[in-house]
């Protein structure tokens, strides 16, 4: 009964506003897969100094619903949209590498406590139970680094410094899995501190390429 409630006080909204579902089958339709995938030549030329390999679901030039999902996944608080969106990962889960094992990348606990969740941990899980490989939370933020989104590299490069701790055991391959990838500098901070601590390749996969 309580959801009934819940239904009627805040409707569900979907991507393009209707009402009734999060995301409509039409909708569904519409986020599908444009697979971009980095070399480390590219990334070095982008200044993407220590992630091997990027790998994007797809871009919001193509899907343009994308945008909104993640947007309404995060900052809405609808975790289940994590399904729709991991889908757009899983598609192309023939490039993963043997032996590798997926990280998310963490958010600090206070900004993870206003959310309700991690995203990336909730994508990083249904790939797993959808690919058969290991989930390993690894990493940690062990200070906040504000929202990201509408700073500048030099910026976000400046609050990212020192802001990831990784835990033994740091295994050889690495998956980080997140939201999105904009310039990248979340991802290869992330990719530095595991390289640090003994991981050999270090590739991201990414929802999104903003």
């Amino acid at each position: 009964m309580l959801h009934l409630f819940l239904d009627a006080l805040f409707p569900k909204k979907s991507l393009s506003a209707g009402e009734g579902e999060w995301v409509t089958s039409s909708e569904r339709s519409l986020l599908r897969s444009f697979l971009v995938v980095e070399s480390n030549p590219q990334l070095r030329a982008q200044g993407i100094h220590h992630l091997d390999r990027l790998v994007s679901g797809s871009n919001y030039r193509e899907c343009p619903l994308l945008k909104n999902a993640i947007w309404t996944f995060k900052f809405r608080r609808i975790p289940a949209l994590g399904t729709e969106l991991a889908a757009l990962l899983i598609s192309s889960s023939s490039l993963i590498s043997a032996h590798s094992v997926l990280v998310p990348v963490p958010l600090h606990w206070t900004r993870r406590f206003w959310r309700g969740f991690n995203q990336s941990d909730i994508l990083a899980r249904i790939v797993s139970e959808q690919c058969h490989i290991p989930v390993a939370s690894i990493l940690r933020r062990i200070r906040p680094t504000g929202f990201q989104s509408h700073r500048p590299r030099k910026q976000r490069l400046t609050a990212l410094e020192g802001a990831f701790r990784a835990v033994d055991p740091v295994p050889e391959r690495v998956i980080l899995i997140d939201d999105i990838a904009t310039t990248g500098a979340t991802l290869d901070a992330c990719a530095k501190t595991l390289k640090d601590a003994g991981a050999q390749w270090v590739e991201g996969w990414v929802v999104a390429r903003g």
